[in-house]
């Protein structure tokens, strides 16, 4: 006779489980990854490597971000923006979750291990641990630094594809994980700016609510700066040219702009909050293009 959490599993609806990856978020990790892995190498990755990989790195941040859901499952009951999520609403349970996540870890573990390197699979497992464990359990709670210091957790993606073609760390990787690492407060400072009564309300010490917006709105406009001047680095390391340069510096002046403005008019939080995604992309994807056409020219 099946368990009852194994019957309730085969019956619930399955894009619940789907909502417990946070599929956009791990679908712009991916996409990191991925360019983390063409980065890395002049020639063409292989594609065993490529494919597996990238669904192994995958697979252990959704298992992560399932992880999230299941630590933060009171608080985001309290918060507007989060209690329609499976586990506040009840549409799953906590074991489901559970056994969700450890399942996706097993099998983005296995193929780690069988299509990339050990280097890569510890690399990935210290990213879920420092963020379902370090970021979702300890930081997010004590201190309004908890993205400054977890966004390393985030940042990693390129890295981790950088590594599973390489097999070991150099100057790419790294720069690749540090404009991850800079981009990711003035991201979640902006939407924290939004949500801060959410933040408020769920006794969450977030930088708006512990140290007021306008003292947020300042510390977003450094990090756009520092973010403009760490997303030169690619060209000043000669990973990447002259076509990645000037997006680069387009990209950054916008953000830095609108960084600015918001100082003035906290409406713009939303606006700015968009506008990061698309800035990450956008790096990434000309990180991507300026590489293709140096392998054509």
């Amino acid at each position: 006779m099946s368990s009852p959490v194994a019957w309730t599993v085969t019956r619930a609806d399955w894009r619940r489980y789907v909502e417990l990856t946070k599929p956009r978020v791990v679908a712009l990790m991916v996409f990191t990854v991925a360019v983390g892995m063409t980065l890395a190498t002049p020639s063409i990755v292989p594609w065993r490597v490529f494919v597996f990989g990238t669904l192994g790195i995958a697979l252990l941040a959704a298992s992560a971000a399932s992880l999230n859901h299941l630590i933060d499952q009171r608080v985001d009951a309290l918060m507007a923006r989060t209690r329609g999520r499976p586990l506040p609403t009840g549409a799953l349970q906590g074991a489901q979750a559970a056994v969700f996540a450890v399942v996706l870890g097993a099998i983005g573990t296995v193929l780690l291990l069988a299509f990339t390197n050990p280097l890569c699979t510890v690399l990935t497992w210290a990213s879920l641990v420092g963020y379902a464990g370090i970021y979702s359990l300890f930081l997010k709670r004590s201190t309004p630094q908890n993205i400054v210091i977890g966004g390393a957790a985030g940042a990693a993606p390129p890295l981790l594809g950088w590594v599973a073609v390489t097999g070991h760390l150099d100057a790419g990787a790294l720069v690749l994980f540090l404009i991850i690492l800079i981009w990711t407060p003035p991201h979640f400072w902006a939407l924290a700016i939004h949500r801060r009564d959410d933040y408020a309300r769920a006794s969450l010490p977030m930088l708006p609510v512990t140290h007021g917006v306008p003292f947020t709105c300042g510390r977003i406009l450094a990090y756009t700066v520092a973010l403009w001047v760490v997303s030169l680095l690619p060209f000043a390391i000669g990973m990447a040219g002259w076509t990645y340069l000037a997006g680069a510096a387009v990209l950054g002046g916008r953000f830095t702009w609108l960084a600015w403005r918001l100082r003035r008019d906290i409406r713009l939080a939303m606006p700015v909050f968009r506008y990061s995604i698309v800035y990450l992309s956008g790096i990434f994807a000309l990180l991507l293009l300026d590489h293709a056409l140096a392998s054509i020219g």
